[in-house]
């Protein structure tokens, strides 16, 4: 579809809505997603500042832990501010090369959050199947060099997404179904051959997603094989226990990536507002209970926190 000047028609702006259906509980909604904000924000900042402060979480495990909690902090801080604008001020309207940008910065960081949680899986893989080699094999440049290959990795997938974006024109409208920008909501509102972005949108699929829950589930495979020679009951409960935090921060990540897959498949004629929800639950409830997760489940978390209550107070 060409305009009058015989270029693509493409929007100024893309208009975000809220949640169908609660119109009038706009307000109450707010006041949520700001508490999720909040809960994620300080939760991923006090991980952060615990691991650079406290000598006692400068292990691997740890700096992985503050890899999540970064990239967890990239997906709210990418959402935000449209959320907020949507919530708060009423206001729906985004630049389209701005909607671009953050629906860019969206799918890297979740899409960096499968490849962080796969090294995590690496991590505890070391710890319980070769524990005396877990200092020589992850060594403090071997970790940074899986931190930055995951970084360059998710940049380089995701970098093509925009331009894909910006060559098809949009007749369909300018309406968003969500408060944020995503890949196929845009696809839903273009028009043109889009066979390109969704065959590329698998690939990327298929390439994070895919292989890295392969990957995660052969290492607990393997994680569970070695858990079964050991021959005391404790130490076997002991090893699975350093691994429950990490076990609930995967559940938390892809289950709702599952069920969101599992509605688009069988569940076509699901209310806008299913589709809605579950894209909320996928994109805010790892930030807000990530940090919530390390902190109850992992004694040396726990023992930082208290450290630093004492001295703000002694």
């Amino acid at each position: 579809m060409l305009g009058l000047n015989g270029t693509l028609c493409q929007p100024a702006t893309l208009q975000l809505t809220g949640i169908p259906g609660m119109q009038t509980g706009q307000a109450w909604v707010a006041l949520v997603f700001c508490i999720l904000y909040l809960i994620s924000i300080i939760g991923n900042l006090t991980i952060l500042v615990l691991v650079i402060r406290e000598p006692s979480l400068h292990q691997p495990m740890y700096y992985f832990l503050s890899m999540l909690s970064l990239n967890d902090l990239g997906v709210s801080f990418s959402t935000l501010p449209t959320v907020v604008a949507t919530f708060c001020f009423n206001y729906r309207h985004v630049d389209f090369d701005a909607c671009l940008v953050q629906m860019f910065f969206i799918h890297t960081f979740s899409f960096m959050e499968s490849g962080i949680l796969l090294a995590m899986s690496f991590d505890r893989f070391v710890v319980i199947c070769d524990p005396l080699r877990y200092a020589t094999v992850l060594t403090n440049n071997r970790i940074l060099a899986m931190g930055l290959g995951i970084l360059a990795k998710s940049f380089t997938t995701l970098f093509p997404f925009p331009f894909l974006v910006k060559r098809l024109p949009f007749c369909k409208g300018n309406v968003l179904h969500h408060s944020y920008c995503l890949h196929p909501d845009l696809m839903n509102v273009a028009c043109g051959d889009i066979h390109v972005n969704n065959i590329y949108g698998l690939f990327v699929v298929l390439f994070t997603y895919g292989i890295d829950s392969t990957f995660i589930l052969l290492s607990y495979t393997l994680i569970l094989r070695a858990m079964l020679a050991i021959a005391s009951r404790k130490q076997r409960f002991k090893a699975l226990n350093t691994c429950m935090s990490h076990i609930c921060a995967v559940l938390v990540f892809y289950v709702p990536i599952i069920a969101v897959s599992m509605v688009h498949r069988f569940w076509k004629s699901a209310p806008l507002v299913v589709h809605v929800m579950m894209s909320n639950v996928y994109l805010f409830v790892p930030p807000v209970l990530n940090p919530i997760i390390y902190s109850v489940k992992t004694k040396e978390i726990r023992r930082a926190i208290r450290q630093v209550f004492c001295k703000s107070w002694g």
